[in-house]
């Protein structure tokens, strides 16, 4: 009697009654939940990676399309010449009067050739040396262009980003819209210009226009203009004078900024073929683009050795300077504030 009064007081007179079965519902409650949302976490996986697989498709198929060109001009330059003639003899194919002809028949693109030959290669890099000597001109005219635009854009970029006033945002807004006007606009002037200083048929010709080209001070410009002005009033506490702020300070922070227009300037020049048309009158001075440009049907097998060439040179700077690009194009430069 006793030990059942102390068991109902111990357990309280409001306290439930224990229920067996009710931890075995919670359990199978519980269960359920559990699977439920590893089906929900399944499915929301499937979902992830269906639209990665979809994602990969589509860029694949826009990478072989951005790249077919490259590759089908690569494993063209190892097929015959009477092959490739047979191949795409007929774009090339003019009238008696010097007119294109209609083409009756589609194009056979082929990525593989019937028969591997080094032949081209052999006449490009050995018996005829007037394709490495168009080569070499492209290098010579690309190269002093690079160098000084990059020196010439970097004293003036630092002047504007330095300094302000009515009359550099006037002079630097006169940069814009000359960085605006496609060079067709601007080829006539450059052509009288270049006439009234005796420089025609001469590489002064098409390095003074390149490296007096508006694009990099834009770009640097901008570029610059992100460096804290505190760093600059840091230097100055110091004692340093505007020649060691812009070597010391302003040069190593732009370092990627000039890396990524050095390879756009690069890119940009490389491909050229009015400037020399219309100021290089000595074909022999032309560069290895204009030569591209001029294709006929009897150099068709020739052109597309000289076009895996002449795509190597642009095709090592991107890839070493890939990172650089991109840095310079997404960091807007400096250190933010």
């Amino acid at each position: 009697m006793n030990s059942h009064w102390n068991q109902q007081e111990g357990r309280g007179e409001g306290a439930p009654l224990p229920d067996p079965g009710r931890e075995e519902k919670v359990r199978i409650i519980r269960m359920a939940q559990s699977v439920e949302a590893q089906a929900l976490h399944r499915k929301k996986m499937r979902r992830v990676w269906t639209g990665i697989i979809i994602k990969t498709l589509i860029a694949s198929v826009f990478a072989f399309l951005f790249l077919m060109p490259i590759l089908l001009t690569f494993t063209n330059s190892f097929m015959s010449p009477s092959e490739i003639s047979a191949n795409y003899g007929q774009v090339f194919a003019t009238t008696e009067n010097g007119g294109k002809m209609f083409i009756a028949r589609k194009v056979n693109l082929k990525f593989l050739p019937d028969m591997v030959t080094f032949r081209q290669y052999v006449t490009v890099l050995f018996r005829s040396p007037a394709y490495l000597i168009k080569f070499w001109n492209s290098v010579f005219y690309v190269v002093p262009i690079v160098v000084f635009q990059l020196a010439v854009a970097s004293l003036a970029a630092y002047g504007f980003a330095r300094y302000s006033g009515k009359k550099k945002a006037a002079l630097f807004f006169s940069y814009i819209i000359i960085m605006l006007m496609p060079y067709q606009v601007t080829l006539v002037p450059n052509y009288l210009v270049a006439s009234w200083m005796h420089i025609l048929n001469t590489r002064w010709a098409i390095w003074l226009p390149g490296i007096f080209s508006p694009f990099a001070v834009y770009m640097l410009t901008k570029y610059m203009k992100r460096i804290p002005r505190s760093i600059y009033e840091a230097a100055e506490i110091d004692g340093a004078d505007e020649w060691q702020i812009f070597t010391k300070i302003c040069m190593p922070l732009c370092r990627s900024g000039l890396a990524s227009i050095a390879i756009l300037i690069f890119i940009d020049y490389w491909n050229m073929v009015e400037q020399p048309l219309i100021l290089l009158s000595d074909q022999e001075m032309h560069p290895l683009s204009v030569f591209l440009s001029e294709i006929n049907s009897g150099e068709i097998s020739l052109a597309f050795a000289v076009a895996v060439i002449y795509m190597i040179l642009p095709l090592l700077i991107f890839l070493y300077g890939e990172e650089y690009l991109i840095e310079g194009i997404t960091y807007q430069g400096g250190i933010k504030e």
